[in-house]
């Protein structure tokens, strides 16, 4: 299973370069997002896809007995998930201001700004 989710991730990465080398700048936006995707689903299979119980110790234990799942890549997808939807939201933001200025979405004709 582990090498399926990681043949996964790797076309997801390149498919995400592929995006980004694109002349369209609402395909560098896809492109942006299936990264920060890739790069979520990598941290869950770099840590394991274990599935168990919340790590709670119980009342009078000293340790967790049984299989727990471990919090910390919970945490970190959590943070890059808020973290991507904002990159995502200034760059929609952005790219709109600049086909308002520019009149395009291709990167090679948005070279002349100065208007």
């Amino acid at each position: 299973m582990e090498t399926l989710m990681a043949y996964v991730v790797g076309l997801l990465f390149t498919a995400s370069i592929y995006m980004m080398l694109r002349r369209s700048i609402v395909k560098l936006v896809i492109g942006l997002i299936i990264l920060s995707n890739a790069a979520n689903l990598l941290i869950f299979v770099v840590a394991g896809l274990t599935r168990g119980a919340p790590p709670l110790i119980p009342e009078g234990a000293s340790e967790i007995a049984g299989t727990v799942a471990d919090p910390l890549p919970q945490a970190l997808i959590l943070t890059a998930i808020v973290i991507a939807f904002s990159v995502l939201a200034f760059a929609v933001v952005l790219i709109r201001r600049a086909y308002e200025v520019v009149g395009t979405d291709d990167l090679d004709q948005m070279k002349d700004t100065d208007t």
